[in-house]
Formats: C-alpha cells, structure tokens, sequence
C-alpha cells in the first residue's frame, strides 16, 4: 500500500531505476570554467558544481520535462541539470509555469509537483537544515513547500467559495442593470469550464 509520505522514495527510485537502465550517471559530473569568449553571452567564469541526480527536486523536474515534452526521462537528465544547478528547488515553480505557457498556477486547483499538494516540504527538514531561528524549533513550526508556498490543494472547497463569489457578481449585476448580467454570466461560465 503506497502512503501518501512513500511516494516521494518510490518517485525517486523510480527516476534512479531508469537513469541506471539507460546507463546515466547518478551524478551530473562538474564542469570546469570556460575562458571568457566576449561574443558568448552564456559565458561564465565559475565552474558548474555537480548535481545530484537521486534528490526529490531533481527527480521532480526531469518527471516533469519528459512528461511534458513526451520523451524518455533519459533524454531530459541535461535539462534537469541545468533547472537544478541553476535554480534548485525553486526553479520547479517556474518550470511548472513555463510548461504551462508563462500562465500562473493556482496551486489550490493545481497539485503541486513536487509535494503532491499537501503544502509541506515532502522532505520533513528539521529547523536546523533549513537555517530557522532557533526559538521556532519549539513551537511546531512548519516548513512550506518551496515550490506552491503552502497552498492547499482543495479544488472541491475552493471551486464551491468561487461559486459563491460568482453568484454575488451575479445578483450585484442584475441590481445594477441588465446590461452587465451577460458579461458576468460569460464570465461565469468561462469559470466553470476551467
């Protein structure tokens, strides 16, 4: 029986096993520096660190690279490199938001890919790790997750509070006039559809 807190390990063996199976490095090699050409924009004086391949986030973004460009995970392990080795954790979000055209997420509608909606970090760090002062180690403090920032996943709850904020657009409408009730009934249903 999977538990919601198993399916982070199972994601990452799962992207491990296909690494290993396509014979790819569990580590991304470092690479050096290279000298600074003047007609290369992506130049860059500092050498890339290696990148570990078994984290959750890594595993997360090369999931989300090939299911979105419906290829096999091992083509994506320079992709997932790069997101990680340039913006770690965080750059999930914006991966998710340029896999969706530059739109915004709602993560209330949305689950999040990399805590699967559950608005903490799937990696339970304890204060020390994440650097947090120390008076909260003692009051059950949480920890976000980096990518939706806490947001819950409840589309059922927030789809029935969006409802009920469309129906009073609608009944201020239909006081104002009737030349508005059909601009916010569009508008209505365009939500629905969403």
């Amino acid at each position: 029986m999977l538990t919601f807190f198993s399916q982070f390990p199972q994601r990452i063996s799962d992207v491990t096993t296909q690494l290993t199976t396509h014979g790819l490095p569990l580590t991304a090699p470092a690479t050096p520096a290279s000298p600074l050409d003047p007609d290369d924009p992506w130049a860059s004086s500092r050498p890339a660190p290696p990148v570990n391949r078994t984290t959750l986030a890594w595993c997360t973004a090369a999931q989300m690279l090939s299911a979105h460009h419906r290829t096999p995970l091992s083509t994506q392990a320079l992709s997932a490199d790069a997101l990680i080795r340039e913006l770690g954790v965080r750059g999930l979000a914006q991966l998710h938001t340029d896999l969706h055209d530059g739109a915004p997420i709602d993560y209330r509608f949305t689950r999040c890919p990399y805590c699967s909606g559950c608005g903490e970090d799937p990696l339970l760090p304890d204060c020390a790790d994440l650097g947090c002062p120390p008076q909260y180690e003692f009051i059950d403090h949480d920890h976000m997750c980096p990518v939706c920032q806490g947001e819950s996943f409840q589309p059922e709850w927030f789809a029935e509070e969006r409802i009920i904020q469309l129906d009073g657009l609608l009944t201020d409408a239909r006081d104002r006039g009737t030349g508005q009730v059909s601009w916010f009934r569009e508008k209505a249903r365009h939500l629905m559809r969403r």
